[in-house]
């Protein structure tokens, strides 16, 4: 270990715990003991993870029909998150549906609106939170809105649709000629390339399906050409965090990997299947047997923190589940069960209507990825995985 991660790696273990709040301190020893082995299965979890993000949107500082960023242990509810009430959106969809569930449907539709109220006219998102500064359109966050509008113009039809026009054409017309996104890029990460954008062209595939016909599908494509640039031969990706590009995030792992494999879903080319299973089968390798992931990992695929990035977990559950699907391989399917169990016994099934069904950003909740936060992301990403195994016992 080098003496800068060293440095760093201290950085993150310090913390001046007689100044925190009682349910940060209480949070923080109960993770010291370990996860519990009680598993509640993924039918209650999905339940809660839903449950507590209609909180979120109730809760958020504003009320404003957004779903608020995080619950904190040390400062309550945040204000609004429109990067990721984005695709919370198509989560409440299919959860409702699922469930023949109107309210939901409605709530929704409520995210939706806000959403669409805070559009810029050229068809772009901001970045942050919806009280932050400064106020900009960001690549990546309309990417993750757009996923929420084509959604919403499938649902519940024409309304949505010349929102998720505008944002999909403004994507498509600011991607750089070699595939890259460049020119308006989020003031709240490290600046450069970000390999990890294949999350945004998984939202012009998903306006591709409802509009064929003005290139949003063929613009994505490109961008993950450009992406695999990027890719190692060990499937690891170079650019693919958002402030410490030589250790990712399984979060941002998570999102490259999704988003080449939305790629070939849309487009049946079988070298990107192949570049998803490079990704895919390295992270089957390092595992452990309790589903546990090291929350950051090295160009070699060796952790470097010790504490685990929760949302990151579910993520890498859902491709898993996704690429089982598509190869038969049932590797990937017990790998997805383990790191989704892994998560499961994480999450509070009473106690605080606060934190019943919310997903931390790491675990310890002190590990330096959404420290003592509840996310509302790694809720919709756990909800999502969750689902995919229920359909997968079912089948």
């Amino acid at each position: 270990m080098g003496l800068k991660q060293f440095a760093t790696q201290l950085k993150e273990r310090l913390i001046d715990e007689p100044k925190l709040p009682a349910p940060a301190r209480q949070q923080l020893e109960l993770d010291r003991v370990g996860l519990p082995e009680y598993d509640a299965g993924p039918e209650a979890v999905a339940a809660a993870n839903i449950q507590w993000l209609i909180r979120s949107q109730e809760c958020s500082k504003f009320r404003d029909g957004g779903s608020a960023r995080d619950f904190s242990l040390v400062h309550g509810w945040a204000s609004s998150y429109p990067e990721t009430s984005g695709y919370i959106v198509p989560t409440l969809i299919a959860y409702a549906d699922r469930t023949n569930d109107q309210v939901l449907l409605a709530n929704a539709r409520t995210m939706l609106d806000w959403l669409v109220s805070i559009q810029f006219p050229e068809g772009g998102f901001q970045g942050g939170k919806v009280d932050g500064s400064p106020r900009v359109p960001v690549t990546f966050n309309t990417g993750q809105i757009l996923m929420g509008l084509a959604a919403g113009a499938r649902r519940f039809g024409a309304s949505y649709l010349d929102p998720m026009n505008r944002a999909a054409a403004w994507l498509r017309d600011s991607l750089d000629a070699d595939g890259c996104w460049r020119k308006h890029p989020t003031p709240f990460a490290a600046p450069g390339e970000k390999a990890y954008e294949t999350h945004v062209s998984w939202g012009l595939f998903e306006a591709a399906r409802v509009n064929p016909d003005a290139g949003f599908g063929e613009a994505g494509l490109k961008q993950v050409r450009w992406a695999l640039t990027k890719q190692q031969a060990n499937g690891w990706f170079a650019s693919n965090c958002l402030d410490e590009p030589d250790r990712p995030l399984t979060h941002t792992i998570g999102y490259v990997l999704r988003g080449v494999i939305e790629a070939y879903r849309l487009s049946g080319e079988a070298d990107l299947l192949q570049a998803a299973e490079r990704t895919a089968q390295a992270l089957l390798r390092i595992i452990e047997a309790d589903g546990r992931i090291a929350g950051r990992l090295d160009s070699n695929w060796q952790p470097a923190v010790d504490w685990v990035c929760l949302t990151g977990n579910v993520q890498i559950a859902a491709c898993w589940f996704i690429l089982h699907a598509i190869t038969g391989n049932r590797a990937y399917a017990e790998a997805a069960c383990l790191a989704n169990r892994y998560v499961r016994r994480s999450v509070h099934l009473a106690g605080s209507a606060d934190v019943i069904g919310g997903i931390r950003g790491a675990y310890p909740v002190n590990g330096h990825y959404g420290r003592f936060e509840y996310l509302n992301w790694a809720a919709k990403f756990c909800a999502d995985a969750q689902l995919m195994e229920l359909d997968l016992k079912a089948a």
